[in-house]
């Protein structure tokens, strides 16, 4: 059996991971033929259980728990979409409750994943669940993801985009990883390349770089 990857969705609330996990798995398996599975975030099935948002001292425990879901999907999937890590419970225990210990656990981690995707602001932060706590959080906390992500050397490509667009784009950053694959269909490789072949500009082929990004985020007018 070919080793199962993990590609890790990450991303501020309210930026579309869950969708967006949800329809990369889809199409996946739809077209490629690979055994494909979405892992949903733990921490909202917590919150739903429980009726509240987790205290300090019970971050650690639900880490785990998104660990051990991922890890089990693993074991039965060829590519595994995973609707946020441990480093999402990181980095809001650090925002939250300014504890890091959480940390270094999570980026070995993550650094594990075949490829993170983080899940851009472009898209209207919408009210849902107990654990969204406002579109004023969405920008540091996307600050404190890149900077660990930057920090821990961990392969990374940004998602933007709206509705299929957003998971074209999100298909686009996979596609050199998925070709690895001993893949049954070709179907999603050779429609890739019959649109990069075109003249449409591919905006996000240097999404992993943050110079480049930084660049093109100081170039836009201000609003």
């Amino acid at each position: 059996m070919t080793e199962p990857i993990v590609i890790a969705i990450v991303g501020a609330e309210s930026t579309g991971k869950t969708a967006l996990a949800m329809a990369l798995a889809e199409r996946i398996a739809a077209e490629t033929g690979l055994s494909a599975a979405w892992v949903p975030e733990q921490l909202r099935l917590w919150c739903d259980d429980m009726g509240r948002t987790p205290r300090p001292e019970e971050q650690a425990g639900i880490a785990a728990q998104q660990r051990d879901a991922i890890e089990a999907a693993a074991t039965s999937h060829a590519v595994v979409l995973a609707d946020t890590t441990p480093l999402m419970i990181a980095v809001y225990s650090k925002k939250l409750f300014a504890d890091d210990s959480l940390v270094a656990d999570a980026m070995a981690w993550q650094r594990r994943c075949a490829l993170t995707l983080l899940t851009a602001l472009d898209i209207p932060w919408v009210a849902d669940g107990l654990q969204r706590d406002g579109p004023q959080v969405r920008a540091p906390i996307d600050t404190l993801i890149r900077g660990l992500l930057m920090d821990h050397g961990v392969r990374w490509s940004l998602v933007s985009g709206s509705g299929e667009n957003r998971v074209d784009n999100a298909l686009d950053a996979l596609a050199p990883l998925l070709r690895t694959l001993p893949a049954p269909r070709r179907g999603l490789f050779s429609r890739l390349a019959a649109r990069n072949a075109d003249d449409r500009p591919w905006s996000c082929e240097f999404c992993d770089d943050p110079a480049c990004e930084h660049l093109l985020q100081a170039a836009r007018p201000a609003r």
